[in-house]
């Protein structure tokens, strides 16, 4: 971070050390929140078990549904992110199938940006057409798309605030207004991100999801995944189009979820008593904890990636064997001025460069390879967000699943390597990358 960069909000550093934990609240009074190592819950009469399984009193009952640990997570990044509530769960690949079912429903269709993490696009494409709902994929840059792509039956917009691999800036401000005059939220997954770079609820969006397994956990330790209702949405306005917030349910006591949580909790109560509840994708304490931990540090950690995610990415782009450097901090960079509107703190530490290219995927793969494997420091590892600086070659890892079409769609070829850059020393780094290229 430089001097001049944007302060972070008032309290964000205060938040990310103590949202959600009180240490008067256990007898013990420990300062580090505690690890509730426990699969249920006692308790202290059947007339509070009844009231709880009825959502009529608040309280813990089953660790798949939520936990002490578990909750502090939540009300942690709630607040890192502006939002109201939020549901931490098992991955982040679970945390966008639990908000994007929750708000499409049976039937309803979602608008997504080409930009996205392969999973992400795996799901979207293949499990909820089996599930019998749509997905129309965009070009993220492309408001008209957006906008020609809503039907009566859509129920979400869903982007990447920095895209996966290839580090595309979402205009966040002018697709959430598509999606509000579409009558929709606007779903944002901030993962790469995170938090203490971009907060999407400052540019209209209304619901974030985070793979926790990443910047905010930090050291590649524990999978974990965070729903957040950023409380900017009203499902009221248009109740049809959500029946199972705004109809009585016997699931929930004959009462409207709507009514009973209103705008502070409806939407998270639907996610964790139906679809974290039925489905099971439960956040274990353990790893709840470890990712508190990453939490306590991000700010700290993110200007470090940043700072030497862009100095990686100044020497790769002069470099002759690089024909391109996916960085939007380069001033050369398609997405540099919109880095500039939503990223001023910095920009985040995984890109994408290409490779000159030969016009043959094998001979494409082969001179990757030849790279990848000739890396010491930088480790190949199918994840990002690590303490430790990674590699990938995202056409045969993390995006393999995508046809050709989607690649493109997405930026990506067989020439592309994406890089997470982590905690080093950049010099190493850039060390390290100049003897794998000069080998080529």
């Amino acid at each position: 971070m430089t001097h001049d960069s944007p302060a972070l909000p008032e309290g964000f550093v205060t938040a990310q050390l103590g949202a959600g934990y009180e240490p008067g609240a256990v007898a013990q009074q420990t300062v580090a929140v505690p690890i509730h190592q426990s699969s249920a819950y006692q308790f202290r009469s059947l007339r509070e078990a009844r009231e709880r399984f009825a959502l009529r009193e608040k309280g813990f009952i089953y660790s798949r549904n939520a936990h002490p640990t578990q909750a502090v997570l939540e009300q942690r990044v709630a607040a890192l992110e502006g939002g109201v509530a939020a549901a931490a769960v098992g991955s982040g690949q679970a945390a966008t199938a639990v908000a994007t079912l929750a708000l499409a429903g049976r039937g309803g269709h979602i608008v997504a940006a080409h930009q996205l993490y392969g999973g992400t696009v795996d799901l979207f494409h293949d499990t909820f057409a089996d599930l019998g709902i749509d997905v129309t994929f965009v070009d993220q840059d492309d408001l008209d798309a957006w906008r020609a792509a809503v039907r009566p039956t859509t129920r979400a917009f869903f982007a990447e605030s920095v895209a996966n691999p290839v580090a595309q800036v979402l205009d966040m401000r002018a697709v959430a207004d598509i999606a509000h005059e579409a009558g929709v939220p606007l779903v944002i997954d901030n993962t790469v991100a995170t938090p203490a770079l971009l907060r999407p609820r400052e540019f209209g969006a209304d619901i974030v999801v985070h793979s926790a397994t990443k910047f905010l956990g930090g050291h590649g330790t524990s999978l974990g995944g965070v729903v957040v209702d950023l409380g900017t949405f009203d499902f009221s306005a248009s109740p049809e189009k959500w029946p199972a917030l705004s109809e009585p349910h016997h699931r929930f006591g004959g009462v409207p979820l709507w009514d009973a949580f209103g705008r502070e909790a409806a939407f998270i109560t639907l996610i964790k008593s139906k679809y974290v509840g039925d489905l099971g994708p439960a956040l274990s304490p353990f790893n709840a904890f470890q990712i508190i931990e990453g939490v306590e540090t991000l700010n700290l950690r993110v200007d470090r990636h940043a700072a030497s995610g862009l100095a990686v990415a100044a020497f790769l782009e002069s470099h002759p064997a690089v024909a391109a450097v996916h960085h939007p901090g380069l001033a050369s960079n398609r997405w540099h001025g919109l880095a500039e509107r939503y990223l001023p703190r910095g920009v985040p530490s995984v890109f994408a460069f290409d490779l000159a290219a030969t016009g043959d995927d094998e001979a494409d793969y082969a001179r990757a390879e030849k790279v990848i494997d000739a890396l010491r420091v930088i480790r190949l590892v199918a994840n990002i967000g690590d303490a430790r600086s990674l590699a990938c070659h995202p056409a045969t890892m993390t995006h393999n699943h995508m046809t050709r079409d989607q690649l493109t769609a997405a930026g990506i070829s067989f020439a592309t390597i994406r890089l997470s850059i982590g905690l080093e020393d950049p010099s190493e780094l850039i060390a390290d990358l100049a003897r794998a290229l000069d080998a080529l």
